[in-house]
């Protein structure tokens, strides 16, 4: 996978189309990460004792990763990404400014 934790993305497809967040976690095996802000459900839970309360939750659901596209730090703009071995280590590269994210 070549988006990583902490990595600003923008939302592609679906219903938060257009809107940017930084990745909160990551599922490889799922091929989902989850975005800060983006794709808001609603859950519904019972207390937990003294320790939770109850009522309606609302937290990030799951997007899967075809669905947003890595913004670039030097150019700003969401960009394809490649790999290129400098120094001996491999590293991510924006294919559209060649810089290294």
């Amino acid at each position: 996978m070549k988006i990583r934790k902490n990595d600003n993305v923008l939302v592609i497809k679906g219903k938060d189309s257009g809107k940017k967040g930084k990745v909160r976690q990551v599922f490889p095996e799922d091929r989902k990460l989850i975005v800060e802000g983006v794709n808001m459900v609603k859950r519904h839970s019972k207390t937990k004792g003294q320790a939770r309360q109850g009522g309606i939750i609302e937290l990030e659901a799951p997007v899967n990763i075809a669905n947003v596209m890595i913004i670039c730090g030097k150019c700003g703009k969401p960009a394809r990404i490649g790999s290129s071995f400098s120094e001996g280590k491999k590293g991510r590269i924006c294919k559209a400014c060649k810089e290294a994210i």
